[in-house]
């Protein structure tokens, strides 16, 4: 039905900075995808300012924007992206939207990033963590969640490769086609590693860290591995290299640059604002630097 793939993506916003919707939306359509987005909130910054002020999206509203593009024929989607949700609610309003989708496009790819938490604390009422659960990561064709949200969404704890690809397989068991721990703490004292896992095969990569802490780069993420499962027609290895190469020169600069202007202490949030803009040419041609290397499933 269509020649350039259409991604509706359903996530937070921010007037200033790059969370949600503003972190994903740029790099899919530099990559080449069509991009709706429908924003759940829309703040003055992310939630690590000081102060936040804006509103957020009721489910009636919501839903009369999804009514709009039905009666206007233009709901047919290749991809479906979402992100942060405020309320069981809304996800479940979510979950039935990915359904209606599919009665129009079969073959619709969704790309479920479960926003919940990190580093052992939720930002989101514990009342979503079923609805996530049982209702809409069975819909995910991709989940990309943390090390955090995969062993709260599977009851499991990883404290170690082995750990970790038995989160995998039960995620893969809840009907994942391709599951993807954007970050764990499996690595060294330098290093964060990602895994990706198609239950044909499992890839994981090491992440330098970074001595700071970034806001939408989970986002992010979720958006450079659909874009990049799209160009590289599903080559698993391929689009995890190319998607964090991405994240981590973009990342790297922005840490760079903030410590450019501030030498020495903690950077403020405003200050450490991904570097979108500045790295279009890197979100067009990532240099892999980091290669994938296979693990192999028992």
């Amino acid at each position: 039905m269509t020649s350039t793939p259409r991604v509706l993506s359903i996530q937070s916003h921010v007037v200033h900075g790059y969370v949600g919707n503003k972190s994903a939306v740029f790099p899919l359509q530099v990559l080449g995808l069509e991009v709706d987005a429908i924003n759940t909130v829309q703040f003055s910054t992310h939630t690590g300012y000081k102060d936040v002020k804006g509103t957020v999206l009721q489910n009636e509203d919501m839903e009369e924007l999804i009514n709009g593009l039905v009666l206007n024929d233009v709901d047919y989607y290749t991809h479906f992206l979402t992100g942060y949700s405020r309320s069981p609610e809304s996800l479940k309003k979510i979950a039935q939207i990915i359904k209606n989708l599919r009665v129009k496009n079969p073959d619709l790819v969704y790309v479920c990033d479960p926003v919940m938490g990190d580093n052992g604390k939720l930002y989101v009422p514990e009342s979503i963590l079923p609805v996530y659960r049982d209702d809409v990561v069975p819909l995910a064709d991709i989940l990309t969640p943390n090390q955090f949200e995969a062993e709260l969404l599977t009851g499991l704890t990883m404290k170690d490769l082995d750990g970790a690809v038995k989160v995998i397989q039960a995620l893969h068991n809840k009907g994942v086609k391709t599951v993807v721990l954007s970050s764990t703490d499996l690595g060294d004292g330098k290093n964060m590693i990602a895994i990706a896992s198609n239950k044909d095969c499992c890839y994981q990569v090491q992440i330098p860290k970074v001595d700071a802490t970034f806001t939408g780069t989970g986002d992010l993420f979720a958006a450079l591995f659909l874009a990049w499962s799209y160009r590289t027609k599903n080559n698993l290895k391929l689009t995890l290299e190319q998607t964090i190469a991405t994240l981590q020169a973009i990342v790297k600069d922005t840490y760079d640059n903030a410590r450019r202007i501030q030498p020495l202490g903690k950077i403020p949030p405003k200050m450490i604002e991904l570097r979108l803009i500045q790295n279009k040419q890197i979100i067009e041609q990532p240099k892999i630097t980091i290669m994938a290397t296979e693990i192999k499933l028992k």
